[in-house]
């Protein structure tokens, strides 16, 4: 008799049942190996954006992802169960049916169908179908670990790894999105016609400026127009209209006693009315003051409440460090809005493949980001500021300081404050510096300006 017709003979009813227990195992893993991937890869804005588009099962979704270590352990068991259950019936049926030579068809069977059917397929079809994996499995998991002995069972699991990993749930939770994660987003989206680089400047400058304090968007207290308190209306307005300033602050003795904010448009009714020789200080209105140390977002949503365009900037002794304007903050989220008035002097001009001259009120960060230099930061914010530190001691024209591997050279001084530096990077010699330097920094350059960073900020308006 051949082999075929005692095989045949020998199964039965038993194993035709182990045979569909079998089927249904591995079904079931398959199923759970994908719900694993699905909701795993899953973050909580992504199934919200989701439950907001009405998909079916997203609201489960939700659930599920808010928290990961509910659904998490009981699937790993019920993968780990199906598994074991369907491989040790594999076993036990092949050996019965083949003897000895049993054990080996189990084995491939375990190692090549298993890892196929219940494993690599479901999850390699979860990574390039994300969502909808998770749609798919949201219900049938919320389900499963309702159920009263895998509930239990999730419990006694999540508790012993709180005791392997104390702590409270709260401790070393990331967030599920970052800033760097959006702006690699953005870059993804530019790349792909998505997003315009346009959009993807403001987002970045969206994601900045929450972090920007005023000391580092303020017209410093040297670039500070004013005005002497005993100054007439007609002399006052002279000066305003002479500057292009709709707002100049009025101050006694000094500019760290300022009286009032002079309007342009509240001189010239004056002096319609024929007040031209009355004081300044009869038509100036309350001033805004500000520490240095505020950070811009709140004070442009005070700006907007309390209708105010121009705020005077003190510093933690109560002086004036200079005065910051609502156009100040508006271009730290659109870019430089430029007038008749203002004057585009360039922050770095390139003066040769490795070396640059740079304004010294332009931020150390934006040259570090503009060269791929890295020059130190501290409480300092300025290029200028940094000489002043490294040097101890305000510089003449041609000192220069190394630091950082580059070569700092004071190119202009304007009194005692310096108006120019020149960046060189040791080391690198004219044929030294890589082909592509001088097109990258013209790249990053033209990025930053159309952001309004690489032009000196105007006059306040």
């Amino acid at each position: 008799m051949s082999p075929a017709p005692e095989l045949a003979s020998s199964l039965g009813a038993a194993d035709g049942a182990i045979l569909a227990a079998v089927i249904v195992l591995l079904g079931l893993a398959s199923m759970l190996a994908l719900a694993e991937t699905g909701l795993v890869r899953m973050s909580r804005p992504r199934a919200k954006a989701l439950e907001e588009q009405g998909r079916h099962g997203a609201r489960s979704l939700s659930r599920l992802v808010e928290k990961p270590e509910a659904f998490l352990a009981p699937i790993l068991l019920l993968v780990l169960i199906c598994q074991l259950v369907a491989a040790t019936l594999v076993g036990v049926e092949a050996s019965r049916l083949f003897g000895p030579l049993g054990v080996a068809v189990a084995t491939v069977f375990e190692v090549v169908v298993i890892f196929v059917a219940a494993e690599a397929v479901p999850k390699h079809w979860a990574v390039r179908h994300a969502d909808r994996a998770a749609l798919f499995a949201a219900p049938f998991v919320t389900a499963v670990i309702r159920f009263p002995p895998v509930r239990l069972v999730s419990r006694l699991l999540i508790g012993l790894s709180r005791l392997v990993t104390p702590g409270d749930d709260t401790d070393d939770i990331e967030p599920d999105v970052t800033e760097s994660e959006i702006l690699a987003l953005a870059d993804v989206a530019v790349a792909e016609e998505v997003l315009e680089s346009e959009e993807r400047a403001l987002i970045s400058s969206i994601i900045e400026f929450g972090d920007t304090i005023v000391r580092e968007v303020m017209r410093p207290r040297p670039d500070v127009v004013a005005v002497d308190g005993s100054s007439t209306v007609g002399a006052v307005l002279e000066r305003a209209m002479t500057s292009g300033l709709s707002r100049i602050p009025v101050f006694s003795r000094s500019l760290d006693d300022v009286l009032g904010i002079a309007y342009t448009k509240d001189l010239m009714r004056a002096s319609r009315d024929g007040g031209e020789e009355r004081p300044v200080t009869e038509v100036v209105r309350p001033a805004h003051f500000v520490p240095e140390t505020k950070r811009v977002a709140p004070l442009l949503r005070e700006m907007q409440a309390e209708q105010f365009h121009l705020a005077i900037v003190v510093d933690e002794y109560g002086g004036t460090a200079g005065v910051v304007a609502l156009e100040d903050l508006i271009e730290e989220l659109v870019g430089e809005i430029v007038d008749e008035f203002d004057t585009d002097e360039p922050l770095m001009v390139p003066v040769s493949e490795s070396g640059y001259r740079v304004s010294a009120r332009m931020p150390v960060d934006e040259v570090n980001e503009l060269l791929g230099t890295a020059l130190p930061v501290g409480d300092w914010d300025t290029v200028g500021g940094l000489l002043l530190h490294l040097l101890g001691h305000v510089p003449g024209e041609g000192e220069s300081v190394e630091t950082a591997g580059c070569l700092l050279v004071v190119e202009r001084v304007q009194g005692r404050r310096i108006g120019a530096v020149g960046v060189s990077r040791l080391g690198v010699t004219g044929g030294g510096a890589p082909p592509d330097e001088g097109e990258r920094v013209r790249v990053a350059a033209e990025a930053l300006r159309a952001e309004g960073a690489v032009s000196e900020r105007p006059g306040m308006r």
